[in-house]
């Protein structure tokens, strides 16, 4: 039974299992729920170094390769659909409310609930994402400090290393994030218990809202995906003047390939071959935008992250303030342009999001549960995003093909090399 190795086929038989023992046994199942919350704190004790380690290693190593107008216009249409996607997200998830049939009404934990409600001034709220005390910071896990004391630290250290050419602090931080997240892996190795525990609690306390909520939030992100999808692809039409009924079969080898895998990493080599070989993109704009996007470009995620924060919210009964929705859509956004690049997963990201903002925990085990479907959804979007972001930046410069695209001709293109871009590899299954 090879199938069973897989850990997403594991958490999503623990996720079955714990449902159906909390809703047959009730409330006893609270009695578990202990080993769910010291899954869910082994979690969230690795959050704030893997976080600091990350965004100082993402900024500290960058530099000037890619400089131009083809970085500009990669860049420019990323962020362009990432905005976009969050404000989808926001309005489907405020439409549909798929958090809000569960409505945990269980205790949160004090200082969440203290950080909750310190509902101030949009004045305030900015001059509170700079720390006076970094260190006070990382106890309480105030999340929004630490990523903007990393993103400073960073670029300085980037600086001093362009200068002296001395990395040793660099090498030190992408050691400490290479140590945790090995912590991670080790931790997710009891993931299906700990979500067997989390649901079955869950379950036991809210009943059969545990399910429907699942299937509401797995159909607002579909909902979202297919509006992502049009809005893109009637984006790309309206720009190019390139028939838009060619795509589906254009695209169908990687999109087969991404719902398959639930990997942009392994889909990669199939969307380059394509972007040149099917769509027409030069191979200077496919090796970079596409490069760029795979790690990037994930509006995929930056949609599932944005509904993420408003159904912990909804679950949790807390009312957001319009500015505590905006920091949780450019925090869904940041977490998948490369300026925060937050390893390890979803269920990382999901307890970095829930820390952020103060939303309560407990529903993430579900969210983890689901996560391999919510995966199909993400990669189907984020790896055809890459090509329309790789169609809009050819267009600009007069780089697409049209006879390619309209099929009157044929011009190949060169086998990927895998092994120089493991790392990229790595940072795109991440965020799938």
């Amino acid at each position: 039974m090879k199938a069973l190795r897989n850990p997403a086929v594991q958490i999503g038989i623990g996720a079955i299992l714990g449902i159906v023992f909390g809703l047959v046994v009730g409330e006893w199942a609270e009695n578990v729920g202990f080993v769910g919350d010291l899954f869910i704190r082994l979690i969230q004790m690795s959050i704030v170094p893997l976080v600091m380690a990350s965004v100082i290693v993402a900024t500290g190593g960058m530099s000037g390769r890619g400089t131009g107008s083809l970085m500009a216009r990669t860049f420019a249409w990323i962020l362009g659909f990432s905005v976009i996607a969050a404000v989808v997200a926001w309005g489907l998830a405020e439409l549909l409310r798929p958090g809000a049939g569960m409505e945990f009404h269980g205790e949160l934990d004090p200082t969440l609930e203290e950080s909750a409600g310190q509902a101030t001034g949009w004045q305030d709220t900015l001059v509170g994402f700079v720390s006076t005390n970094i260190f006070g910071s990382m106890s309480t896990a105030a999340m929004v400090p630490i990523v903007v004391f990393a993103l400073v630290f960073g670029v300085a250290l980037g600086a001093y290393v362009r200068k002296s050419g001395n990395r040793l602090v660099l090498d030190v931080a992408d050691q400490v994030q290479q140590v945790v997240l090995t912590m991670i892996r080790l931790v997710m190795r009891i993931a299906p218990i700990g979500v067997f525990c989390l649901l079955a609690d869950l379950a036991g306390t809210v009943g059969f809202a545990v399910v429907t909520s699942a299937l509401a939030y797995l159909g607002t992100t579909l909902l979202g995906v297919v509006a992502m999808t049009v809005i893109m692809v009637a984006v790309v039409s309206a720009v190019t003047r390139l028939s838009p009924w060619r795509l589906p079969r254009k695209l169908a080898a990687q999109t087969v390939v991404a719902v398959t895998t639930t990997s942009s990493a392994i889909t990669f080599p199939t969307v380059l071959r394509d972007a040149v070989e099917k769509v027409g993109v030069s191979r200077r704009v496919a090796n970079f935008t596409l490069s760029v996007g795979m790690t990037m470009g994930s509006c995929g995620a930056v949609l599932n992250y944005t509904i993420v924060v408003l159904f912990l919210a909804q679950a949790g009964g807390i009312q957001l303030e319009p500015g505590q929705i905006i920091l949780g859509m450019v925090l869904a956004i940041l977490l998948n342009i490369g300026t925060i690049t937050v390893p390890g997963g979803f269920p990382v990201v999901g307890m970095f999001l829930a820390t952020s903002l103060g939303l309560p925990f407990e529903a993430v085990g579900l969210l983890i549960a689901v996560d391999w479907f919510t995966g199909i959804l993400r990669t189907f979007l984020n790896v055809n995003g890459d090509t329309f972001v790789a169609m809009l930046v050819a267009h600009a410069t007069n780089e697409i093909d049209r006879d390619v695209y309209d099929e009157k001709k044929t011009v190949t293109t060169e086998e990927v090399d895998v092994a120089a871009m493991e790392k990229e590899f790595e940072r795109a299954d991440d965020l799938d």
